[in-house]
C-alpha cells in the first residue's frame, strides 16, 4: 500500500514538474487587445481627475482619436494609416477645462504591438509602454 502511494505520489511531481518546463518560454496565443485589422489599440488609464483628449501627432500633423474622462479608462484604436513611413508616432493628451496637457517620447509601433499610457494627476509623471 505504502509503495503505491509513493509510486503515484512520484509519477504526479514528475508529471507536474513536465508540464512546467515543457509549457515554459511559449507565447501566449491570445492577443492583449483584439484590435481591428488596420488599427492599432491604445490602452489609457487616466488618474487625473479632469477629462483628457488623446490626439496622436503624425508627419507634421495632429489628429484625435477620443477621449478619456477623468479617473477612468479607455480603449481606443488608432488607424495604422497614422503612423507614417517611419512606423512612429507621439501621443498628445490635452486636459478640458485647464491647460495642462503630456506628450511622449516618439514611439515607433510594429504590427500586433498595442501602447498602454497612464496619464498621473500631474501629467509629468505620465508614463507609456509599447508591448
Amino acid at each position: 500500500m505504502r509503495s503505491r502511494l509513493r509510486a503515484a505520489l512520484a509519477a504526479l511531481l514528475w508529471g507536474a514538474s513536465a508540464c512546467f518546463i515543457f509549457n515554459r518560454g511559449k507565447p501566449d496565443p491570445r492577443p492583449a487587445f483584439d484590435a481591428p485589422a488596420g488599427e492599432v489599440a491604445l490602452n489609457v488609464t487616466n488618474h487625473n481627475y479632469l477629462d483628457v483628449v488623446v490626439y496622436v501627432l503624425h508627419d507634421g500633423q495632429q489628429t484625435r482619436v477620443g477621449m478619456v474622462t477623468g479617473s477612468s479608462a479607455a480603449l481606443l484604436f488608432v488607424p495604422i494609416r497614422l503612423l507614417g513611413m517611419g512606423h512612429e508616432l507621439q501621443l498628445y493628451g490635452r486636459t478640458i477645462g485647464s491647460d495642462a496637457f503630456v506628450r511622449t517620447q516618439t514611439l515607433i509601433i510594429q504590427a500586433g504591438q498595442y501602447i498602454e499610457w497612464t496619464l498621473e494627476t500631474d501629467l509629468r509623471r505620465s508614463s507609456v509602454g509599447v508591448f
